[in-house]
């Protein structure tokens, strides 16, 4: 019997529901609170609300700029992701591809980075930042998020360019293409999923990314969109219908970006652990 015509057996379909319940249950409920007045979640957690109008969200809108922060979200998300590919495309092929002195040195550098705690990096950084003028800037958060995304972006790169047959490159040079030719034209179109993977990572990361949010900002012009929930919590600390849409509001796109896009992600990393 193949895998895919196994049927679940009764622990397998309650461990299920119950990985489905304390993932999505928190979340449920933030979202039937957002409808509810001040007076029905006091009064009762649990219960539907009475009337289901959106007061909540409009409220968080008028007490909160957060257009501002989706907006410094998205242009540092986009920005880092696209930093980030251009820097590790090159590297992954070359060291999937070519031998060279060095070649597993940088390797084995690029992999330990991910052993390294993301809070031992935060001093040094602030530090850095201050003194080279990107404190409290977009630019500065862009340039940490990309690369604080390598790592992971160079070793799905590298296993979408190791499955690759070498005799397209050969052939590519036999017909007179040039190196940039047969990495730009051959290459990169053959590990689109590969990219696509790497940039949903980086763009979700650079998006959800709180704490040198936190450290490396101090005005509102500049920060992002994880840092609305420590906003929400403190201005609307009275008004717990405007807190609960707020962090709807907030946590929504990313769940959404990846549940579209979750097969492509999956797919492309099992694809690359198989031969990579």
């Amino acid at each position: 019997m193949s895998f895919r015509n196994r049927k679940l057996t009764p622990l397998a379909i309650i461990l299920l529901i119950f990985i489905t319940a304390i993932s999505i249950g928190p979340l449920f409920w933030i979202f039937i609170s957002s409808f509810k007045t001040n007076r029905e979640i006091l009064a009762s957690a649990y219960a539907l609300p009475i009337s289901w109008k959106p007061f909540g969200y409009i409220a968080a809108l008028k007490l909160s700029p957060i257009f501002l922060f989706y907006r410094n979200s998205i242009i540092i998300s986009f920005s880092a992701t696209i930093l980030n590919l251009l820097v590790v495309s090159m590297s992954s092929y070359i060291t999937s591809r070519y031998k060279f002195k060095g070649k597993m040195f940088f390797t084995y550098s690029m992999a330990s980075s991910l052993l390294i705690p993301t809070a031992a990096l935060m001093m040094p950084i602030y530090i850095i930042w201050t003194h080279l003028g990107l404190y409290d800037s977009m630019l500065g958060l862009i340039i940490v998020y990309a690369a604080l995304g390598l790592p992971t972006s160079f070793f799905v790169l590298r296993s979408s360019f190791i499955i690759i047959p070498k005799e397209l490159e050969e052939a590519a040079y036999l017909d007179g293409a040039s190196f940039i030719t047969t990495f730009l034209k051959i290459m990169i179109p053959m590990v689109k999923s590969g990219i696509a993977t790497a940039a949903i990572l980086e763009f979700l990361t650079a998006w959800n990314e709180f704490m040198f949010a936190l450290i490396l900002t101090k005005s509102i012009d500049v920060r992002t969109l994880p840092l609305a929930l420590s906003y929400f919590t403190s201005q609307f600390s009275y008004n717990y219908t405007a807190m609960f849409a707020g962090i709807i509001m907030v946590v929504l796109p990313s769940i959404v970006i990846y549940t579209i896009l979750q097969e492509q992600v999956t797919s492309s990393m099992v694809a690359g652990s198989i031969k990579g």
